[in-house]
């Protein structure tokens, strides 16, 4: 017998947003907010100081900050995610009076019950292909109450102080499943 194919479950959008200029990342939760809904939940602006990887093209004293969004998506939605965050930063670049010439990043995934996914446009051994240049990772899988790292997470995405957000986002993800 052949096996059912079944819709994905909903999953929590989230966005990772990286400036060193606070009005960047306040207008990164305007428009995703307008495209997206409001907030489930929203992180501190954590120093983003793991890597000087963003130093050339976005300056020194970067922040990292997350969204995540209350009306859940599917995951199949990522692809395109990915396309308008592109877009959004092109947009700010273009407005904004920043010397850089990259003065906002935006690293849209989601938060299922058992990973947090990514999605970049960088092809590597442990991404798939999802379309149109578009790949996917997990970088941290849910297992035995906690979050869990591979051998190609991020070193941000490793710190305990990330890792209790993105806790909280998963309790935010089963609360409204169970709405």
């Amino acid at each position: 017998m052949m096996a059912e194919i079944r819709a994905p479950n909903s999953v929590l959008l989230i966005i990772a947003v990286s400036s060193r200029y606070p009005a960047a990342l306040q207008w990164a939760q305007q428009i995703a907010t307008s495209e997206f809904g409001e907030l489930a939940e929203r992180s501190v602006a954590f120093p983003f100081d793991q890597t000087n990887y963003y130093e050339s093209s976005m300056g020194p004293d970067l922040k990292k900050q997350f969204l995540a969004f209350e009306i859940l998506i599917d995951p199949g939605r990522l692809r395109a995610i990915k396309h308008l965050t592109n877009q959004w930063e092109l947009d700010y670049a273009q407005q904004a009076d920043h010397v850089e010439s990259r003065p906002l990043n935006l690293d849209p995934g989601y938060i299922s019950e058992a990973k947090l996914v990514l999605a970049s446009t960088k092809d590597h051994a442990h991404r798939i292909y999802l379309d149109d240049g578009i790949y996917a990772e997990v970088t941290l899988h849910y297992q035995a109450g906690g979050w869990q790292k591979l051998p190609w997470t991020y070193p941000d995405y490793q710190q305990a102080d990330f890792q209790d957000f993105f806790l909280t986002c998963r309790k935010a993800l089963r609360a409204a499943k169970r709405r």
